[in-house]
C-alpha cells in the first residue's frame, strides 16, 4: 500500500533530543517501510526516512518560531497532501484539527491521531463542525471530554523492540525528563525527591514561553548538588540517563493525554511515579510498574520505597515494562502528545 504520514513541523523527524510527536511518527513511518510500503513523509527539512520525504518547512518551527507563523507553514503542507493524495491510499494525519478543512478535498482514504488534550474552551464547539472525521486516540482517558466523536479506536503506540533496554543496578538518583513547564511541575519533582532524601537530575528543554516560569521557579532550585539541571539531551545520553534513575518522577498537573516518557522508564525497567492525572492509570500498574499518588507526600513515600519493585524486565514475558518495549500494552500501552503551538 502507498501511506503517507503527515507530520507536525515544530521538531524534525525524528527529533534530535525533545519530541514526542514526531519520534512516533518516524517510528510508524520506519516500520511500514520494513514492512515492504511505500511511505511518503510530510516533515520538516532535515527529517530522515528510509521512505520518501517531502519537505514542508525549511527548518523545524522550533528553530525559528519567532520569525514564522506555525499555521500558515502547516497549511501549505496540507495543500500539497491534498494535491499529491491521487497518488496515496491513506493519509494519517498528526497535526490534530488543522487537516479537517482539507481532508474532504482528498482522493484517497485518511484518518487523524489526536495527540492532545481536549478538554479545552472552544475545542467542543470546533468538533461538533466535524463529527464525521475519523480519528484514534491516545488513552481512552483524551476521550473522556469529548466521548461523541468519531473514534475508531484508542491506541496506545509502542516503540521498537530494542530501542531501550533495563539497568539492573540503578544509580541513586531520581529523573525527571521532558519540559520544563507549570504543567509537568518539575518544581514538585524537586519537593519530592527532597522530601525522600534522594538526588534528583533534571533533564528537560525551556521553551520561550516558559523561560519565565523556568527563571523563577524552577532555577533557584537547583542547586548542582541535589537538585542537578542537565539540559536537553540527545537520544544516547536520555537512555542511560532513564535506565540509571531510582525512578521517574511524572508530577504532572494537567490532564496528560499520554506521556511518552513515561512508556520509556517503563521500557527501561524504571518505576514511574505519577500524579493521577490524564492517562496516568493506563499506563501504570500500581505497585508493579510504579506509583499512582495523589499528593506530594505519597509520592515521597512512594520514591522511598521503590527499591521494593522489581525491575526485571524481559525475564517476565508478561510485565508491563516487557510489552511496552514490545509494542503491546497491559491496559494498552504507550504515545505522546504536543499542541499546536509547538507547545507539549
Amino acid at each position: 500500500m502507498k501511506f503517507a504520514q503527515v507530520s507536525t513541523l515544530y521538531e524534525n523527524v525524528p527529533p534530535r533530543a525533545y519530541g514526542g510527536i514526531e519520534r512516533v511518527v518516524s517510528w510508524l513511518t520506519e516500520e511500514l517501510v520494513r514492512r515492504g510500503h511505500e511511505v511518503t513523509l510530510f516533515a520538516s527539512s532535515g527529517s530522515k526516512t528510509r521512505g520518501r520525504l517531502i519537505a514542508s518547512s525549511a527548518l523545524p518551527l522550533r528553530e525559528i518560531e519567532d520569525t514564522a507563523d506555525p499555521i500558515a507553514l502547516h497549511f501549505a503542507m496540507l495543500e500539497h497532501v491534498v494535491r499529491r493524495s491521487s497518488e496515496i491510499d491513506l493519509v494519517h494525519f498528526h497535526v490534530d484539527y488543522l487537516s479537517f478543512p482539507f481532508s474532504a478535498r482528498l482522493r484517497c482514504a485518511h484518518l487523524t491521531t489526536l495527540h492532545w488534550r481536549l478538554d479545552l474552551p472552544g475545542l467542543e464547539a470546533l468538533y461538533r463542525r466535524f463529527p464525521h472525521e475519523p480519528l484514534v486516540a491516545i488513552s481512552d482517558a483524551q476521550r473522556q471530554a469529548l466521548p461523541w466523536l468519531n473514534w475508531r479506536r484508542t491506541i496506545h503506540h509502542g516503540m521498537p523492540q530494542g530501542e531501550l533496554q533495563p539497568v539492573r543496578e540503578p544509580r541513586d538518583y531520581a529523573a525527571f525528563l521532558g519540559r520544563i513547564s507549570p504543567t509537568k511541575r518539575p518544581d514538585l519533582a524537586v519537593e519530592i525527591a527532597r522530601r525522600a532524601a534522594v538526588p534528583l537530575r533534571i533533564a528537560a528543554k525551556v521553551d520561550r514561553a516558559d523561560l519565565e516560569y523556568h527563571q523563577q521557579v524552577v532555577a533557584p532550585l537547583i542547586d548542582g548538588a541535589r537538585v542537578i539541571y542537565e539540559g536537553e539531551l540527545a537520544d544516547d545520553h536520555k537512555r542511560a540517563f532513564l535506565a540509571g534513575a531510582r525512578a521517574l518522577l511524572f508530577p504532572v498537573d494537567w490532564p496528560e493525554p499520554f506521556g511518552l516518557v513515561m512508556a520509556e522508564a517503563l521500557a527501561c525497567g524504571t518505576p514511574v511515579i505519577a500524579f493521577e492525572r490524564g492517562s496516568v492509570a493506563e499506563l501504570i500498574e500500581h505497585g508493579k510498574t510504579g506509583f499512582v499518588v495523589n499528593s506530594v507526600e505519597e509520592a515521597a513515600q512512594a520514591l522511598r520505597n521503590v527499591g521494593a519493585l522489581s525491575r526485571k524486565d524481559g525475564e517476565q514475558p508478561d510485565s508491563a515494562r516487557a510489552r511496552c518495549r514490545r509494542g503491546k500494552s497491559p491496559r494498552r500501552h504507550c504515545v505522546a502528545g504536543r499542541p499546536l503551538d509547538g507547545r507539549r
